[in-house]
């Protein structure tokens, strides 16, 4: 196969053509501006000639064009005539209209016209020739450049005959190849010149330009911010890498890292002291790692790190857990030592994953593992895997599930007042009763609905399963609020509220009997979206929870703005209570101005005796969990005729 040809460079390319455009350029202004001056001289030297002419035959009359002879003294006329012309004029003749010689200045001469150019004088028109005359024999002869003119002769206005005027043209030939030579120098000398300065011009351009390219071509590879390799010079050194592994059967391993809350760092302290922590956090990877490791930032607070010639997956996480001990020690962003965590994923090759897309989709499913779980370091799972061949089954199984709806279910979990020991309330919690795999909790295919889109169907089948069940025991009576849980993508959408309000419409329940909760995570994660969502509940009487608060960034005075009238403990701080840990103090803090504000509290996974009684001691309001009861199809809730009586409003 041939060899491609190698373009030129760009000053080659312009040399060569320049070189040749000038070339041409100047041929042509030579040639042009010689043949203009050459058609002057002789448009001049016809008016010379028709003047001399003029004077020969002004003391003629006409009719000796006619006789074709002249009288002695007359020819002394015609001489004497001309004689103002004595320094150019060589010869002059007058020939009458049928060739005869009338008159002629050398008297030996003899010849004939040249009839072609004497009828175009006799038609009035002139023409005009150089030619070259010869004197003496040819070894000693001369020679000299003559102007042969033909001229119409006119008696009275009228063309009687032709003069043949002959000029010496010596001086005017040398002052044409004078000038002539003099526009050369000056066209080839400017064009030479002007050359020169293009070419100089081009050749720093191109200097620059090449230097330009090179930059660009490092930038292209090079992270602009930190110096750091992008995601391109990543994937390129990946492929290699991969190349290398599988041809001597070794591993490569990739981590995934982000800082966390770097959004709110930006957002508190500036996006100039975000990009300084970037820059640190660069360089405290590049100096803990192995001299073959790649460090590439990717975009934004998303950094990777390449393990060529990893061992093992292990190996790959201890990397994984040195990489993280890099942010034990505080950043100092000015005179603020700030304390940064990161979450952060790890595939190997082959063992997850046999090409670089999927290996970085890989990592990116274990950091994303490590921070919903905040594991800090997370190796990855198929488990934790939406994309999964297991997972994927399962997806397709909720898909029939909720065309079919026959295997989803709701059940209902008390809600008990510490005080009284009565039910004052109810939580609706999915249940799937899949066809192989049984009965399954909300949290194995939730998450799955959420990653899937499929979140605001599930959505939607409980809130009308929940009303419509509100609707049939109100049939018996009074009955208690139901708590449906929505998750944070029904709230950016006002769609829930229309249709919350058409089901309470449709079966005629009151606004007060549904109650919506909502973790405190969904509320921090788009506010500008969820606040109005919230409000329009509020305005159509539904009241709103707050599910495991705590665990986030919003205190209770940040919620006096927001339409909130319970808020539900996380169970973490429950559970702490319960085994002597010090939540004590952080639980009534929470319940005393949760109080202040108006507002009920709930603590939720309650499990034995005892933290229900630590829970009654800090004036919690509500409790549930196991201890009361789990949660429960209504068909069990129906045959528990003390809780039935409890739900229908019966004493």
């Amino acid at each position: 196969m041939p060899s491609p040809r190698r373009r030129w460079p760009l000053t080659r390319y312009f040399a060569v053509v320049s070189t040749i455009a000038m070339l041409v350029l100047g041929c042509a202004l030579i040639l042009t501006t010689g043949t203009v001056m050459r058609q002057q001289a002789l448009r001049e030297g016809a008016a010379a000639a028709q003047s001399v002419a003029q004077y020969a035959g002004a003391s003629l009359p006409q009719d000796v064009y006619t006789l074709g002879l002249l009288a002695p003294e007359q020819h002394e006329l015609v001489a004497q005539s001309v004689t103002g012309f004595s320094d150019r004029l060589v010869g002059l003749r007058l020939w009458t209209r049928d060739g005869g010689v009338l008159y002629d200045s050398d008297a030996a001469a003899t010849g004939f016209p040249d009839w072609e150019r004497l009828d175009a004088a006799l038609r009035g028109t002139g023409d005009a020739r150089v030619i070259t005359e010869v004197h003496g024999d040819a070894l000693g002869g001369t020679e000299r450049e003559v102007l042969n003119v033909y001229v119409p002769s006119r008696v009275d206005g009228v063309v009687a005959g032709a003069a043949e005027v002959r000029l010496d043209y010596t001086g005017t030939a040398q002052a044409l190849a004078s000038a002539s030579r003099l526009v050369t120098y000056v066209v080839v000398g400017g064009l030479a010149l002007l050359w020169i300065l293009l070419f100089r011009t081009v050749r720093t351009t191109s200097k620059r330009l090449q230097s330009s390219a090179l930059d660009n071509a490092r930038l292209a590879l090079l992270d602009s911010l930190t110096g750091l390799p992008n995601r391109r010079m990543l994937a390129d050194r990946l492929h290699r890498a991969i190349e290398t592994a599988h041809a001597d059967g070794t591993r490569v391993g990739l981590v995934l890292l982000d800082v966390d809350r770097f959004k709110d760092i930006n957002d508190s302290l500036g996006h100039d002291r975000g990009d300084e922590l970037l820059e640190q956090v660069a360089t405290r990877l590049r100096e803990c790692l192995r001299d073959g490791d790649l460090v590439a930032r990717l975009g934004g607070d998303e950094f990777a790190v390449l393990l060529p010639g990893v061992r093992s997956p292990a190996d790959a996480e201890q990397l994984a857990h040195r990489v993280r001990g890099v942010f034990a020690a505080p950043f100092p962003l000015g005179d603020l030592p700030l304390h940064v965590d990161t979450s952060i994923g790890v595939a190997v090759l082959p063992d997850h994953a046999q090409d670089g897309t999927t290996l970085m989709r890989m990592a990116d499913v274990a950091m994303y593992t490590a921070k919903t779980h905040r594991l800090g370091v997370a190796l990855y799972s198929p488990d934790e895997d939406d994309s999964s061949p297991a997972r994927l089954v399962l997806l397709g199984d909720l898909h029939r599930a909720l065309a079919a709806s026959a295997e989803l279910e709701m059940h209902y979990q008390p809600k008990v007042d510490l005080l009284t020991g009565e039910t004052v309330g109810l939580e609706a919690l999915m249940r799937w009763r899949h066809p192989t795999r049984g009965l399954l909790p909300p949290d194995l295919f939730v998450p799955l609905a959420e990653q899937s889109g499929l979140i605001h169907d599930l959505t939607g089948f409980a809130l009308r399963a929940c009303v419509e069940q509100i609707a049939r025991w109100r049939t018996h009576g009074p009955c208690l609020p139901v708590a449906v849980n929505l998750s944070a993508h029904d709230l950016t959408e006002v769609t829930v509220v229309e249709l919350i309000e058409s089901l309470l419409e449709e079966h005629s329940v009151p606004p007060e009997l549904l109650e919506v909760e909502i973790t405190e995570t969904a509320l921090v994660a788009d506010p500008s979206r969820v606040v109005p969502v919230l409000r329009r509940l509020a305005d159509a009487g539904v009241r709103v929870a707050i599910d495991d608060f705590g665990i986030g960034n919003t205190s209770i005075s940040q919620l006096l703005d927001l339409p909130v009238a319970v808020l539900k403990i996380d169970r973490l701080f429950v559970t702490d209570l319960a085994t002597g840990g010090g939540s004590a103090l952080v639980v009534k803090a929470m319940v005393d101005l949760a109080h202040s504000f108006g507002l009920s509290v709930v603590a939720e996974g309650v499990e034995d005796e005892e933290t229900a009684a630590l829970l009654r001691g800090l004036q919690v309001d509500q409790a549930q969990g196991f201890w009361y009861s789990a949660a429960r199809p209504p068909s069990d809730l129906a045959a528990d005729g003390r809780m039935a009586a409890r739900i229908s409003g019966r004493t």
